[in-house]
């Protein structure tokens, strides 16, 4: 993998990852633009005792666009874009119109591959190995900005989700705080520890989903992938590896090389959960990866305690129907899930690759 950093015309950070060692980088942004104004702060809710982002700048931001004018592909002769160069391998560079910024964290774009009309289940094994390799090396780069306590490397596919750019592409966020969802896993890992005398909750998990087997989708050396026993959504997957890591820099390099052949196959079933004709599922794809910040609010855990893992879900829950969040998921954090976990588990495997 090659690196190479470089800055846009209004002086946010963009970043090529090349597959090929000797790629020369030298394309220039053309494009007139000032200098990045963002209004984004972080506001603490004294009841509920979360954060959340305040960023009305973002209404400006660019509504699905018609594809010859994506802001994701390319520069193309006098088709100026976000990506000064002809061509790319992957991309990441700071977010135009972010959610976080400044003291209130940091938020990036990464753009999977150059071609608009393609997604990430039909990258090649390099490419996506390409991809891991980014996420790991932003994320050992962001938790070094003072700002920042967690990093979440995450993709939304399909306008259902919310996207609003359809070229295959996910992002990052750099909170400045231990993210509410994150927090619940601590708490519950630091009572699970006190409570029997030093186990590790997430490893519990793994050994018990493994041992009922009822709901692995699949199970490689270095990876396995199962719908949880209390799935929130129609059809979800965590993928975690065997061997317990904090976050994506701590993977070894046996779990990095599996990774891509795994994550793939799950990206292609999920396509096909609907059956043949049916348009692309829908997903959240998302990282989760221990705090790089203190963890003295979870006493007696540290981060080794953590288990990296992806979570993928999507919202459809059958064919032409979606999973609304409405009142009590919505109003009181209560999820209602349609679909039997056990059942989502069959159909995942029913549907693998022959």
């Amino acid at each position: 993998m090659k690196k190479t950093s470089t800055r846009l015309a209004d002086g946010r950070e963009l970043i090529y990852y090349d597959l090929r060692d000797d790629t020369v980088r030298e394309a220039v942004d053309r494009r007139p633009l000032e200098r990045t104004v963002t209004t984004s702060q972080v506001r603490r809710d004294p009841l509920l005792g979360d954060e959340v982002a305040i960023a009305s700048h973002r209404q400006g931001r660019i509504y699905h666009p018609p594809a010859d004018e994506c802001p994701l592909c390319p520069t193309e002769g006098d088709r100026l874009s976000e990506i000064p160069d002809s061509s790319y391998d992957v991309v990441v560079f700071e977010n135009r119109f972010p959610s976080l910024a400044g003291d209130s964290g940091r938020c990036e774009v990464v753009c999977f591959t150059s071609d608009h009309n393609s997604t990430f289940a039909d990258l090649t094994e390099e490419q996506t190995r390409l991809v891991l390799e980014a996420w790991t090396d932003r994320t050992s780069e962001l938790s070094h900005l003072p700002a920042v306590e967690q990093v979440f490397c995450f993709e939304n596919r399909g306008a259902e989700i919310g996207v609003t750019l359809g070229h295959p592409h996910g992002q990052i966020y750099a909170y400045p705080f231990t993210t509410p969802r994150t927090a619940l896993m601590l708490r519950s890992v630091a009572a699970h520890k006190e409570a029997t005398g030093g186990g590790n909750l997430f490893d519990e998990i793994l050994e018990k989903e493994l041992a009922a087997g009822e709901r692995i989708v699949l199970a490689t050396d270095h990876w396995v992938a199962f719908v949880p026993y209390a799935a929130h959504w129609p059809y979800e997957v965590h993928l975690y590896p065997r061997r317990r890591v904090p976050d994506l820099l701590a993977l070894d390099e046996d779990a990095r090389a599996e990774f891509p052949k795994v994550y793939l196959e799950l990206l292609r079933r999920f396509d096909r959960i609907f059956g043949e004709g049916e348009p692309p599922t829908p997903y959240i794809a998302a990282w989760h990866q221990a705090p790089f910040g203190t963890l003295d609010a979870f006493e007696g855990v540290n981060r080794d305690d953590f288990a990296l893992h992806l979570e993928l879900f999507t919202i459809r829950r059958t064919s032409g129907k979606l999973k609304f969040l409405a009142g009590s998921e919505s109003g009181m954090s209560v999820f209602i899930n349609d679909i039997q976990p056990e059942t989502a588990a069959e159909r995942l495997r029913e549907v693998a690759s022959s």
